[in-house]
């Protein structure tokens, strides 16, 4: 008897600024033809697009500014992959930044620096490890296929979101959510 493998989808990105967008479109695309649920499709484009950001945004932070014309000014890539192990999508994002993400707790007014405190609210499970043949890290996010409220106990993790069952492996903990900023957060990418 054969099994049948996970589906699984693998997109290389330049991290140019319309990349995030374009990651949520193919995230939808693909997770729709795979028959997920459209509510776990709305937090995986969420997480998709929290992760993509990092993945844009944070290698570019220490570089200093090259010439226009140099060699040195060229777009990197990154690449993430959609999953379903169980009755789970995992979303992996890679970029060639070593350092790891910060879990971090930012004030109601802030622009920004909720990346992962999003991720840690809406995933099941998260973490990070270090590219393996390349340089980078990879961060990792697993979202329920069944979302919360729609089977008994299916969808929901054993654990409230603040608490991580799993910290013994090395991953992060997770923070108390404050729902306010996420309903926020949340509004305002629904309006982008």
């Amino acid at each position: 008897m054969s099994q049948t493998p996970h589906p699984r989808d693998r997109l290389t990105l330049a991290d140019t600024p319309n990349a995030v967008g374009l990651a949520r479109l193919h995230t939808a695309d693909v997770l729709s033809r795979w028959g997920v649920h459209s509510d776990t499709i709305e937090t995986v484009q969420l997480l998709v697009s929290e992760l993509a950001t990092n993945a844009v945004r944070h290698p570019k932070e220490d570089e200093a500014q090259a010439s226009p014309f140099s060699s040195w000014n060229r777009a990197q890539t990154f690449e993430f992959m959609l999953k379903i192990v169980g009755d789970v999508v995992r979303v992996s994002v890679w970029d060639r930044e070593t350092r790891p993400p910060v879990l971090k707790e930012a004030g109601v007014e802030a622009t920004g620096g909720r990346g992962i405190f999003i991720v840690a609210a809406l995933s099941r499970r998260w973490g990070h490890h270090p590219a393996r043949g390349m340089a980078g890290k990879v961060v990792w996010a697993e979202v329920g296929l069944i979302p919360t409220g729609h089977a008994s106990g299916g969808g929901r993790p054993s654990h409230p979101p603040s608490r991580s069952s799993t910290s013994t492996l090395g991953m992060p903990r997770a923070v108390e959510v404050d729902t306010n900023i996420i309903g926020r957060v949340l509004v305002g990418i629904r309006n982008a």
